[in-house]
């Protein structure tokens, strides 16, 4: 019986130590690797080129005049959107819709007035006729007004599409110079010795050569 217990705890001891032994081999051989000696140095070549690229100046968008002024020509506001100035799009179209309105409208009124005028001379009826006190020289001159309304109308309208196109062209012709760092408009204080009050506030325009 003794040497039973004994071959019995023996057998015991060989497999603890066998456990251990296996473990510890896993352990070292699952040991975790340095992950900085698994990434490629950088060349110098890169390297040089990140810091270029980082240091360069912006880029700024180029605008061409002359492609500004024929999208506006085509569409009011299209020269606008091609300046990226979105904002003036509306006030575009309301300019240039409230002065086509306005023109119609006169219009109208002058080919009624006049086709009115034109009964009255030949002695037919017309959508004046029941109306007293209506003689064919208070239609001429009504249908000459509205005549006169309708033309400066159709001025004024097509002052605002020369006006929609210029505004393109210079905004897109002068953009550089408005992102130009050496050349600056900003508020100043000036000094005038003459005046009662020596200081007063205005605006400094500045060019750095």
């Amino acid at each position: 019986m003794p040497k039973i217990l004994s071959i019995f705890l023996l057998f015991c001891s060989l497999s603890v130590f066998a456990q251990v032994t296996k473990n510890d081999t896993i352990r070292v051989e699952n040991h975790p690797t340095d992950s900085i000696s698994t990434i490629k140095p950088r060349s110098e070549v890169e390297v040089l080129t990140d810091i270029e690229e980082s240091n360069a100046p912006a880029v700024k968008p180029n605008y061409s005049p002359t492609k500004a002024g024929l999208y506006s020509a085509v569409l009011p506001g299209l020269g606008q959107y091609y300046n990226k100035k979105y904002w003036k799009i509306p006030l575009v179209w309301g300019a240039i819709g409230t002065g086509v309105g306005v023109t119609l409208w006169n219009d109208k009124q002058y080919r009624r007035y006049r086709d009115a005028y034109v009964a009255q001379l030949n002695g037919l009826p017309h959508e004046f006729s029941d109306i007293p006190g209506i003689t064919k020289e208070a239609l001429g001159r009504t249908q000459d007004r509205m005549k006169r309304q309708r033309d400066y109308s159709i001025a004024v309208t097509g002052l605002v599409y020369i006006l929609n196109i210029m505004d393109a062209v210079v905004d897109a012709h002068l953009y550089e110079q408005k992102n130009d760092p050496d050349l600056a408009i900003k508020p100043a204080v000036i000094y005038d010795e003459f005046a009662k009050q020596n200081t007063k506030p205005g605006v400094s325009l500045s060019f750095r050569f």
